[in-house]
């Protein structure tokens, strides 16, 4: 009988899963800021590595490796375990056919970690050919640009909880993973890794999830409950050049702990598109509720200065502004007083 690694196969009916038969490239380069080709759910391989260490260096090895897809039926989850060193071929082999049939790849920190690894180890068993470069979303730096500014933390365990509303139950934590291997080798009792097959077959699923939920914010923003994730998504947009899209966002974050961040960046984005009355109004209302310190009443100036060229209203901004900053230790005083001056000096020119 030919000899392969260990194959274990779950499904799961599609109805616990909510991710759309057809994605969006558009939506795809919104979330992660570069191209996308048009695919279904079916080109999507979502793929999680277990390893016997934290390095990339010729050492550490991919001991479990696992993939998941939508067929017509099911979310399939097919795991690839190597029960001794000499199987490693066989998982490479298999995830490689895998990776070859699929469009896009998916994973969770996989560009730093998962990917580079996985490259190495084709190149030491010499299948570096049998590697296959795709498009690929990594949704840890997805999930920080949405959800860090109220979570803090954005492992996947944190997502689970906060975002999906899941809660694992006795999950094996990911320091004991290697040790529990080096276990399985010494004495060969495959109760050992049947945690670790467990933790690897949830961390696929929730990748499925997760994206979903991401391309979800990403297409409607305003699904979003909470300000902060407002203002995150806010802050994706402006990046990628949508600054009405992103406004809308600061509108809807202008609430609690971060309207002073939603009206500042509201003010920029018109700001830089040359809306100075509207950037201006902003200012003003941040200012009425004494939001930002000095900072608006500087930005008042500025545009008096600059662009309505009222001088008098300028130099009663920055006057406040003076008054304010005499308050905070770590003020630009000299900056203002500067600034006082040569308005001053203007005004004088002008009469």
């Amino acid at each position: 009988m030919p000899k392969d690694c260990l194959i274990r196969e779950t499904r799961m009916p599609l109805s616990r899963f909510a991710l759309a038969r057809e994605v969006s490239g558009a939506s795809l380069e919104m979330m992660q800021g570069q191209p996308y080709p048009d695919c279904r759910r079916e080109d999507f391989c979502f793929l999680d590595t277990e390893t016997t260490g934290l390095s990339h260096g010729a050492g550490t090895v991919a001991f479990l490796v696992g993939v998941g897809y939508f067929d017509e039926t099911d979310f399939v989850v097919r795991q690839y375990l190597m029960r001794d060193y000499d199987e490693e071929v066989f998982v490479l082999a298999r995830v490689a056919e895998d990776m070859a049939r699929s469009k896009v790849l998916c994973t969770f920190n996989g560009q730093t970690f998962d990917l580079p690894l996985l490259e190495v180890r084709f190149t030491m068993q010499r299948m570096r050919e049998q590697y296959v470069h795709r498009p690929h979303v990594d949704l840890l730096p997805a999930s920080r640009r949405v959800w860090k500014l109220r979570l803090k933390r954005c492992n996947l365990t944190s997502l689970e909880e906060a975002v999906l509303g899941m809660t694992r139950q006795d999950d094996l934590p990911g320091a004991l993973v290697p040790e529990r291997y080096f276990s399985f080798l010494k004495t060969n009792d495959f109760s050992l890794l049947e945690d670790i097959l467990e933790h690897n077959a949830q961390d696929i699923i929730s990748l499925a999830h997760i994206l979903d939920r991401l391309l979800r914010l990403h297409d409607a923003p305003l699904l979003a409950e909470a300000p902060e994730d407002l203002f995150s998504l806010g802050r994706v947009y402006e990046k990628r050049g949508s600054a009405e899209r992103a406004r809308m966002c600061y509108r809807a974050a202008d609430k609690g702990s971060v309207s002073i961040l939603a009206r500042g960046r509201m003010a920029e984005t018109y700001r830089r598109e040359g809306n100075f009355d509207e950037a201006a109004q902003v200012y003003k209302r941040m200012v009425i509720d004494r939001q930002g310190g000095p900072v608006p009443l500087i930005a008042l100036a500025k545009i008096c200065e600059h662009k309505t060229r009222d001088i008098s209203a300028a130099i009663e901004y920055t006057r406040k502004a003076i008054l304010l900053t005499a308050d905070q230790p770590d003020g630009d005083m000299a900056a203002l007083q500067k600034r006082y001056e040569r308005l001053m000096k203007k005004a004088r020119r002008q009469t």
